[in-house]
């Protein structure tokens, strides 16, 4: 049910950069069936790209709920619901279950840092709290806070953590984790310009930014990769180098929403604190998108 391109999704906003600028349904709408026709494999909703540090609990669980109705079971929905209070990630985990969703991303608690044991009786507790199958999100360049292999192989135990999203770009992760977890825990890649790699050394698919811009692509080069087709799977990843890495010259999802709004699926709407792209990086991101035939 997980493989594959699973696109984490921008939440569309109407024009402007403010606290609150308002939520654009249309363009989400037209975002959901762009991915579903460009063969996006799942849609994540809610999660970093998706300005969940930006929207209170009430939009964070709408957008879900929207999502989960505009995709009517074509594609698994995955919610991003992870939070630093415990509390906090099993409320929203708890309304995306009400909302339909098929899982659950949960990110490392951010910012407060907690122990390995932390971590574990964290994540154990929202997932004896809420029954939806639950994927970890480990990604120590925001949160500050690294899951380490062995506390993924604890939680790998827990009847409804069925995965990890691991974006440290560390390849050696994938065998160390395959190596301590059952056979069937689920291994995403998070890291798009190390995401060929990673599914050729037997992950399972990427949750990824680039497939924001160049779905069709990121979709041909996992499924090349995942059947073990390198060359083919290479030849993909050599056309989206350039958005892997030009989608992040500014902090996610910057560069994203400027790219989808220079294709005309989006306005040129974000929250602070995050801005606009600064025009200095126009040109590249643009030769970039050429490359990969989205321009």
């Amino acid at each position: 049910m997980f493989q594959g391109s699973m696109v984490a999704l921008v939440t569309p906003m109407k024009k402007g950069v403010a606290p609150e600028t308002e939520l654009d349904t249309e363009a989400l709408a037209r975002l959901v069936e762009f991915h579903i026709e460009n063969k996006s494999d799942a849609i994540v909703a809610m999660g970093t790209t998706g300005e969940s540090a930006t929207l209170p609990e009430s939009e964070h669980c709408e957008v879900i709920r929207l999502i989960v109705d505009m995709v009517a079971g074509r594609v698994p929905v995955i919610a991003g619901t992870g939070a630093n209070s415990t509390i906090e990630a099993i409320n929203l985990t708890s309304c995306a279950k009400k909302s339909g969703a098929d899982a659950c991303l949960l990110v490392t608690p951010y910012y407060n840092k907690p122990t390995q044991e932390g971590l574990f009786l964290h994540h154990k507790a929202v997932a004896e709290t809420v029954d939806i199958p639950q994927i970890l999100y480990n990604v120590p360049g925001r949160t500050a806070c690294d899951m380490l292999p062995e506390t993924i192989a604890r939680l790998s135990g827990v009847d409804n953590i069925i995965g990890v999203k691991e974006a440290t770009g560390d390849l050696e992760r994938v065998a160390q984790i395959r190596e301590l977890c059952p056979q069937d825990f689920l291994l995403f890649s998070g890291d798009d310009e190390t995401s060929c790699e990673f599914l050729l050394l037997g992950g399972d698919g990427v949750i990824s930014v680039t497939a924001n811009v160049a779905p069709k692509l990121m979709h041909d080069m996992c499924f090349a990769a995942i059947a073990g087709k390198r060359d083919e799977a290479l030849a993909f990843d050599r056309q989206l180098l350039g958005l892997h890495q030009n989608l992040f010259v500014e902090a996610n999802p910057i560069p994203a929403k400027w790219a989808l709004a220079r294709m005309g699926l989006i306005d040129k709407g974000i929250r602070l604190p995050m801005t606009w792209m600064s025009a200095e990086y126009e040109s590249q991101l643009e030769t970039a998108m050429q490359a990969a035939g989205v321009l």
